[in-house]
């Protein structure tokens, strides 16, 4: 009797999934600790104060073994209860190289590894401690496996970037969220590339900070950063325009379930081949 996917070791590549792959959220610890300036107003901090919890405190969460649970009934009984070749968001909740996660995480990349059928995908703003706390066989990289780096302005882009863009990771991607200043990549643009002459950074994404207290967002460094991205070919992502952004010189208090609507209508987003095709 098949009692999950782990065991078809002699056939990996097949599916015996009939079911539709999912996005889902996977939360495997909760809590965390303001890294830089990028974090004064976290979404996690807000809505965990709200009702008397302490967002500092990273825990567990009864969600941690989520990827490799079993249905135990039902039609699907003996598969796993995320469908195969789903896509999971990872750790969205804390940061996953938090160091107070460090005796967790050799079990979560287990269970990563168990579903490389599945795509991970995490963002840190600690990349310095990536390196060491990377599983043994990581290579030159889990090709399932893509983690982003955070940089929130100038500063931490030129701290962060030098080391993550040293990483051996499949895909490097960098969240410009939320956006507080005007940031400049094309020194690491030019600075890290393929030997084929690619720049390392494959992926952009860039949004404005959300929340009562947002700080503004100026709609010309999001244009700027975008035009880094076009003229070398790097696909870009406008993922929210913020609570407040400023735009020909006017200020805009854009409510919450408009902001990511309004990015899309920017028509900003590429793709990497359109990026290069448009130069």
């Amino acid at each position: 009797m098949i009692t999950g996917m782990k065991q078809l070791s002699l056939f990996p590549e097949e599916n015996i999934d009939p079911r539709s792959p999912m996005r889902i959220n996977w939360n495997l610890w909760h809590g965390c600790t303001k890294a830089s300036t990028g974090c004064l107003h976290c979404y996690m901090y807000r809505r965990d104060e709200s009702v008397g919890r302490d967002p500092s405190i990273v825990q567990k969460t009864d969600v941690f073994d989520l990827p490799v649970r079993i249905l135990r009934s039902g039609k699907y009984k003996g598969l796993y209860k995320i469908p195969y070749g789903s896509h999971i968001d990872t750790c969205f909740s804390s940061d996953f190289f938090h160091p107070d996660a460090d005796e967790w995480r050799d079990e979560a990349w287990a269970m990563m590894k168990e579903r490389n059928d599945c795509t991970f995908f995490m963002i840190t703003k600690r990349p310095e401690r990536i390196a060491a706390h990377l599983p043994s066989d990581w290579g030159t990289a889990w090709k399932h496996v893509s983690i982003a780096v955070t940089c929130e302005n100038q500063a931490m882009a030129d701290k962060r970037l030098p080391i993550y863009l040293s990483l051996p990771l499949s895909v490097h991607s960098v969240m410009v969220e939320p956006m507080l200043t005007a940031v400049d990549l094309r020194p690491y643009i030019d600075r890290y590339r393929y030997p084929d002459g690619r720049p390392v950074i494959r992926h952009v994404s860039v949004g404005g900070e959300s929340g009562t207290d947002a700080r503004v967002c100026d709609f010309k460094w999001v244009e700027d950063i975008h035009s880094q991205c076009i003229t070398n070919g790097i696909s870009f992502y406008y993922h929210q325009t913020g609570a407040r952004l400023i735009k020909d010189g006017k200020l805009y208090i854009i409510p919450r379930r408009l902001q990511h609507p309004q990015a899309h209508k920017a028509g900003l987003d590429t793709d990497g081949r359109r990026a290069k095709a448009a130069t």
